[in-house]
């Protein structure tokens, strides 16, 4: 498994594909092998693992694997200890309540960078900082349980996945740093990856997609034939055709062949 972590600058997208407007993955990292492991907004700044490993995306966001997402967050306002206290308890969205998540106010970090374009805010409203851990992956969910408690947010930057820090691996907007797995607990129960299968069934020799097709056999090892002699339904008479049941109410038919009336 390979990992690669990347400090996303802000207003960079979270794909591969290239865009004429803005930045993306392939502006920073040149490894067709790595796949995204947990998006960042555009608007939103910090931490994003790069990956060979198909199936580490639904670990890191499956709340029942406990690995939480901290974020460093600049809200509009001066938070109050009631407003932490929500997001502690769990904020009602559109899309449901959500899981307690850990919020304590803070100083603006001392390791700030310079964000490009700066934040816009009005001068006659203060600004504060909270740092804020969730284990959820929900939409914007960071802005939008902020919003919720009276406090927008105005920049906001991912800092850790489970252990994993970008604080103290000194990583600067864009760059890139290829990491051990096997030196961080995260990785140590992460699922062995599947081989990819299409949704659609792929029945031809060496075919790679679709479900696997299981064959009945007999106890002999000789594949089972189906029954002959079974009757189709054209083939049967009136007496043989299976009976729709009805509750009784159902009107007769009284429709000639090919849906016309009699006249």
């Amino acid at each position: 498994m390979k990992i690669v972590i990347l400090n996303k600058p802000y207003d960079v997208l979270s794909q591969f594909r290239k865009d004429e407007a803005h930045l993306t993955m392939s502006d920073f990292v040149d490894d067709p092998t790595l796949r995204l492991a947990g998006r960042l907004d555009m608007d939103s700044e910090g931490l994003i693992f790069l990956t060979d490993h198909g199936g580490l995306n639904q670990y890191i966001t499956n709340p029942a694997n406990k690995k939480f997402k901290t974020y460093v967050v600049q809200v509009e306002g001066d938070v109050t200890e009631e407003a932490l206290e929500q997001l502690r308890k769990g904020v009602e969205l559109k899309d449901g309540l959500t899981l307690p998540a850990k919020a304590i106010k803070v100083e603006q970090p001392e390791w700030l960078w310079d964000r490009d374009p700066p934040v816009r805010f009005r001068a006659s409203v203060p600004t504060s900082w909270i740092e804020i851990s969730i284990c959820e992956g929900r939409n914007r969910q960071v802005r939008r349980m902020t919003a919720a408690v009276g406090f927008p947010t105005l920049r906001l930057i991912r800092t850790k996945i489970g252990a994993i820090d970008l604080v103290q691996l000194g990583l600067q907007p864009g760059e890139t740093k290829e990491i051990e797995p096997l030196l961080y607990p995260d990785f140590q129960n992460v699922p062995a990856e599947e081989p990819y299968r299409s949704r659609s069934y792929v029945k031809k020799p060496g075919g790679t997609g679709g479900k696997p097709i299981h064959k009945k056999v007999n106890k002999d090892g000789t594949p089972k034939k189906k029954p002959s002699g079974t009757k189709r339904i054209w083939q049967m008479d009136e007496s043989e055709k299976p009976r729709r049941k009805t509750n009784g109410t159902t009107r007769p038919n009284t429709k000639t062949p090919r849906g016309r009336r009699a006249r």
